[in-house]
């Protein structure tokens, strides 16, 4: 039987070559590409990825360089650079991303592994899954510290080598022998530090990996005793400042529904007047010491689990109940903030931080949440709460207030904040607003100026690492 004889036209000839070209090419793309690509050479399979891949764009947003001084321009950068790496040093801010390499025959902690300095800790799960071999010989070194196995008094010299050093070496014609003493490794770092890593280079044959050390010193527990009732459970704190009008209004309507309550209350006016109360603390400050300096102080004087924020122009009405946000955050322990509605608004922030090695980009988003709160309809979790909430003491004293500044500051505690606590918003948790009166003087210190605008955007500018904002 024969065949007819197809003659396929020029045209397609040369485009089934163009094909055929372009599909080579992308085979030896696929060749060239490997996943130990990812992986440095040395150790096998670190990654050079680093937790942030994005740019910080600045538009739209306020430039902060334009607020230094220009002839302290390039002294203000060097600092701020300086200060900035050693805060990354502090903080381990740029660590690596780890990642094992597939199907490796070794087993080993690839992260949770911690170990206090100086002290001898076993390194859990190491083991070794191969083929029947004649000898079987793994390695482990480290940089910071030295490698022990221990109870070896069962064991033969030559099937440990390296004890109390950075490298060991474990060998033996027994896999079951081997995977024993591996179950003994332990690590003792050799330098001090409270808060750093080492890495282990676990080895067998052409086979490596790589996993951190954690080297952490434990931290003492601070708890607080919560008590029987709310009183014993909460605070209210609040700063007063050419108020005692507006002042006197607040304590009277916290005094209706919780009438042995403490108050707590930083004064820095200029003529102070003395509160006379059994559950109040009144502490007097020098005059217009400002808003971050008197929350500083009244935060820092609190003894109970809980403390609540109310500016002291605000009221409590009949369903202003505190009880509901310590339901809220006994619920939710994680939570370190809930803020709630003033005059039934439920104002909330969330912000976006974008990280640059010259200064990151931030932004405010009013209205804007990230996702619903479970089990609380109405409940948010957000980055910025209005100034009525509840918080947990000791997470809010790791923050702190910045008492740079003294006019207006709100947003500033949670941008400091970010990262560090876990805010929520929430509608039904509600108090008043007293009428505003006309204040010549009060608002003369309220209103932030353009002097004092642009000094609070310099001090982002270094304190924060930012080169732009927008509120």
């Amino acid at each position: 039987m024969t065949f007819p004889r197809f003659i396929l036209p020029k045209h397609f000839l040369i485009l089934l070559c163009v094909i055929v070209l372009g599909i080579c090419v992308s085979l030896i793309g696929l060749l060239e590409w490997h996943p130990s690509h990812l992986y440095m050479p040395s150790s096998g399979n670190i990654s050079v990825l680093s937790g942030n891949n994005l740019s910080c764009d600045c538009k739209d947003q306020t430039d902060l360089y334009q607020f230094l001084p220009s002839d302290q321009l390039d002294d203000i950068i060097k600092s701020r650079a300086k200060e900035y790496r050693e805060h990354q040093l502090r903080m381990k801010t740029n660590t690596d991303i780890l990642i094992a390499r597939a199907n490796s025959p070794l087993q080993y902690p690839i992260r949770g592994f911690n170990a206090a300095p100086l002290q001898k800790s076993l390194i859990p799960g190491l083991a070794l899954y191969t083929q029947k071999r004649e000898v079987y010989k793994v390695s482990l070194s480290v940089e910071n510290g030295v490698l022990s196995v221990d109870h070896t008094s069962d064991v033969k010299e030559e099937e440990v080598n390296g004890q109390g050093e950075s490298k060991l070496t474990l060998s033996s014609s027994s896999l079951k022998q081997v995977n024993d003493l591996l179950s003994r490794v332990t690590y003792t770092s050799t330098v001090y530090h409270i808060r750093t890593s080492d890495f282990v280079y676990f080895s067998f044959e052409d086979c490596k990996a790589v996993f951190p050390i954690i080297i952490r010193r434990p931290t003492v527990p601070g708890l607080y005793n919560p008590g029987n009732d709310i009183n014993s459970q909460v605070t209210i704190t609040t700063k007063t400042f050419l108020r005692y009008n507006k002042l006197k209004v607040l304590i009277k309507s916290i005094r209706k529904v919780y009438p042995k309550i403490k108050i707590i209350i930083a004064d820095d006016n200029p003529n102070p007047e003395n509160l006379s109360d059994d559950n109040i603390e009144q502490y007097i400050m020098p005059p217009a010491q400002g808003w971050f300096a008197g929350r500083n102080l009244a935060v820092s004087q609190v003894t109970t689990k809980y403390f609540l924020w109310v500016d002291d122009d605000f009221e409590f009405l009949d369903e202003t109940r505190i009880e509901s946000f310590v339901e809220i955050m006994k619920a939710k322990p994680e939570l370190d903030v809930v803020g709630g509605a003033v005059s039934g608004e439920q104002y909330y922030f969330s912000l976006e931080y974008i990280e640059d090695e010259e200064g990151g980009c931030l932004r405010r988003f009013q209205g804007k949440h990230h996702k619903p709160l479970p089990g609380y309809d109405g409940c948010f979790f957000v980055d910025v709460v209005v100034n009525f909430f509840l918080a947990r003491t000791d997470a809010v004293r790791r923050v702190g207030f910045d008492p740079f500044l003294k006019r207006v500051g709100h947003t500033e505690f949670f941008i400091d904040g970010l990262g560090k606590l876990l805010v929520a918003s929430c509608k039904d948790l509600s108090i008043g607003h007293q009428i505003h009166d006309a204040h010549e003087e009060y608002d003369v210190y309220r209103t932030e100026g353009e002097s004092e605008r642009e000094r609070k955007y310099a001090h982002h500018f270094y304190k924060n690492y930012l080169k732009c904002i927008k509120y």
